[in-house]
């Protein structure tokens, strides 16, 4: 265990563990809305076309290339509080991200004019993810190192925050279908209401488990404040040149397409190609238990054993192969697919369950070569990739449920349903076998890199 920075600080344990985990369930009780729900909203109750959506979601995402990495800075020079350094964040900013979600899902403007709904949705849209979900996560990502100097703690973080994602995956994915959706001729249609309401109790939620993470975290590990001239040549040069920070970025933004391809696509196969929204809040269901009770409580040990880059890139090819064969299969039966999509999402789960520790290997490398830690701003970097393939996601899938033809009118016509079944084999098969290839010639830190570095940086902490 870490030593504590402060002898009032109680030891590492079950609680920091347990904050953080509620720290990702709060962030999750928006994002993951968000991925799965909101060009649905758009589509179906607002009445926007799926391309429109897609292409200004994606648009909107290149805004945090901006506010990202001032995020980042601002948390890397920002002085150490009586709270620590990246906690007060989380307090301050939990009821800016909860209301600004709740604001996007408002079907009492679906009769307004085509232009005011598009501009209603980039406004709300950009002050969710680009702002306020910014101000929130960047802090709370870099809060890991501070937490605990451990590497195993910090892997255990990793796993908890996981479960934390995974747990609200779990109640916006297996609830959210069984109540937002009515029947109308005998399909089912989504509820402009209900989704309103639905979002704003999520809304309530992440508040709360906003502040369940601020009380039950601790900061141990001091972070003083970078007091370093910024120098943006010299800052772009140092993240193009770390190619382990490229290699993750690149693996993240490709998961990001595959697995937010995937469950963007749920909101469309099953409801549409086999009339089952039950499936849907099952898959859901399945998917996030076995990833609870699989992927949870090997991640960490397997990780161990072969290295969380071997570990991953294993994993998603499994992932990939799961589809392959569900394509060629192409089930009739909606629980065939369900099991094949379960068993794709178990390959992810792994991934998913240690990439986060695999950032502070990221920003543990950063150190012994330039010999300057920058939580914030490599963090910054990061999640400014997951938000390109959150926005790259949205994008594609509008784009190519466009190219099928679907609108709301064309929603249960055979040529759409095949097109859209296609599509949700095929993301998933391309974008995991990518992730793959960019953990094996990108990402350089493997097992015995990664066991070399904190040997480096342990003999340089012990020297001070």
């Amino acid at each position: 265990m870490a030593r504590t920075s402060n002898s009032s600080v109680p030891a590492f344990g079950m609680k920091d563990r347990l904050g953080y985990m509620f720290g990702d369930f709060g962030n999750d009780f928006t994002f993951i809305l968000s991925s799965m729900f909101m060009m649905k909203f758009y589509t179906d109750v607002m009445g926007l076309s799926a391309g429109v959506v897609g292409m200004l979601m994606m648009a909107a995402r290149f805004v945090d290339a901006f506010t990202d990495v001032t995020m980042g800075q601002i948390v890397d020079r920002s002085k150490p509080t009586k709270d620590g350094k990246f906690r007060p964040w989380i307090k301050r900013m939990c009821g800016p991200v909860a209301i600004a979600s709740f604001l996007i899902y408002q079907s009492g403007l679906a009769d307004m004019s085509y232009g005011v709904k598009v501009a209603y949705m980039v406004i709300t849209y950009l002050l969710w993810g680009s702002i306020f979900y910014t101000s929130i996560n960047i802090p709370y990502g870099s809060m890991a190192s501070a937490i605990s100097a451990d590497p195993t703690d910090r892997a255990s973080l990793s796993t908890w925050r996981s479960v934390g994602a995974t747990l609200a995956s779990l109640v916006i994915g297996t609830g959210t279908p069984l109540i937002a959706y009515v029947t109308v001729d005998g399909n089912p249609v989504l509820s402009g209401s209900r989704m309103t309401i639905i979002a704003g109790v999520f809304s309530v939620c992440a508040v709360i488990c906003y502040l369940l993470c601020f009380n039950l975290v601790r900061e141990r590990v001091p972070v003083p404040a970078n007091n370093q001239k910024l120098d943006l040549v010299a800052l772009g040069k140092s993240l193009i040149t770390n190619r382990a920070l490229l290699g993750i970025i690149a693996a993240a933004l490709l998961l990001l397409l595959a697995m937010l391809g995937m469950q963007g696509m749920s909101a469309y196969v099953f409801p549409n190609v086999y009339r089952s929204t039950q499936a849907q809040s099952a898959v859901s269901l399945l998917s996030n238990v076995a990833i609870l009770i699989i992927c949870a409580p090997l991640a960490s040990k397997l990780a161990a054993k072969f290295g969380k880059k071997e570990l991953s890139t294993v994993s998603c090819l499994f992932g990939a192969a799961c589809y392959a064969v569900c394509l060629f299969v192409h089930p009739d039966n909606v629980w065939v697919y369900v099991a094949f999509y379960v068993l794709s999402f178990i390959g992810i789960g792994f991934f998913n369950t240690v990439i986060w520790a695999m950032i502070t290997d990221v920003i543990d490398d950063s150190e012994v070569k330039n010999g300057i830690r920058e939580d914030g701003t490599i963090y910054a970097v990061y999640s400014f990739a997951r938000k390109l393939g959150q926005a790259f996601s949205s994008g594609m899938v509008g784009a190519l449920l466009s190219l099928v033809g679907y609108s709301a009118k064309t929603a249960f016509d055979p040529a759409v349903t095949e097109g859209i079944f296609t599509i949700s084999c095929i993301v998933p098969i391309v974008g995991l076998v990518a992730v793959a290839l960019a953990l094996v010639f990108l990402y350089p830190l493997n097992k015995k890199r990664v066991e070399e570095n904190v040997a480096e940086l342990a003999r340089r902490r012990g020297e001070k």
